[in-house]
C-alpha cells in the first residue's frame, strides 16, 4: 500500500469516525454495535497512522517504503503519546 493509499483509507476512517461521533453527540447514542465499530475504527485509524510513519521514516533513511507493514492493534495501542 502506498502513502496516498494509506492516506485514502486514514481519509475514509476519519469520515465514518466523525459520523459515528456525531451520531452520539446528536442524542441518540451508539447502540452496542456501533460503540464496537468505533473502537474498531479508532485502532485502525492508529494503524494507518502508524504505517504511514514506518513508511516515511523509512523512505527518510533510504530504506524501501515498501517494507513497513501494519503492526497489530496490541503494539499500537501501547504507544505513549
Amino acid at each position: 500500500m502506498d502513502d496516498d493509499a494509506v492516506l485514502s483509507q486514514i481519509n475514509d476512517l476519519v469520515a465514518e469516525e466523525h459520523r459515528l461521533l456525531e451520531s452520539s453527540r446528536a442524542g441518540e447514542g451508539l447502540d452496542a454495535h456501533e460503540e464496537a465499530r468505533l473502537k474498531t475504527v479508532e485502532v485502525a485509524l492508529d494503524q494507518c497512522w502508524d504505517l504511514l510513519r514506518q513508511r516515511r521514516a523509512s523512505r527518510h533513511a533510504g530504506r524501501d517504503p515498501e517494507n513497513a507493514h501494519v503492526r497489530d492493534a496490541t503494539t499500537v495501542e501501547g504507544y505513549q503519546q
